[in-house]
């Protein structure tokens, strides 16, 4: 009896855990939406509105590196992702350390960072935001 009782405890953690996950990776748009005002320094909203960064509008589903409207790309040429929830969430831990690790050891311009356990939130719900802005 006792091995059952471990074996539910287990699957019962596994679910809740699992749910959690989902729960974060889901995001809050209004949330994300008041973090992206620290994104709004370099990075405008409306498509085709560049500023120090290019524009993020779009951005969601699109090929790294091929905003059009910005020309000063330069970690991101010849980048081989698209921006998805995966790889949006590992860019905004560590942006350079991202770039160099999947594009040749390139470098971007890109400094700020939601790093870390504490800002995971933070990155699900900007993602959230940006899948908004299409």
């Amino acid at each position: 009896m006792m091995r059952k009782e471990k074996i539910l405890a287990i699957a019962l953690a596994s679910v809740m855990a699992f749910a959690a996950g989902s729960a974060l990776a889901a995001g809050d748009v209004a949330k994300g939406k008041k973090v992206f005002k620290k994104c709004a320094a370099c990075h405008s909203n409306k498509p085709g509105v560049t500023k120090v960064g290019p524009s993020l509008f779009g951005v969601y589903g699109r090929k790294a590196g091929t905003e059009k409207s910005y020309k000063r790309y330069r970690g991101m040429v010849g980048a081989n992702w698209t921006w998805d929830e995966k790889t949006l969430d590992a860019y905004l831990q560590d942006p350079k350390a991202y770039v160099k690790k999947h594009n040749n050891g390139k470098r971007t311009s890109m400094t700020f960072k939601l790093k870390g356990k504490r800002k995971a939130g933070q990155r699900a719900d900007v993602i959230a935001y940006l899948k908004t802005l299409k």
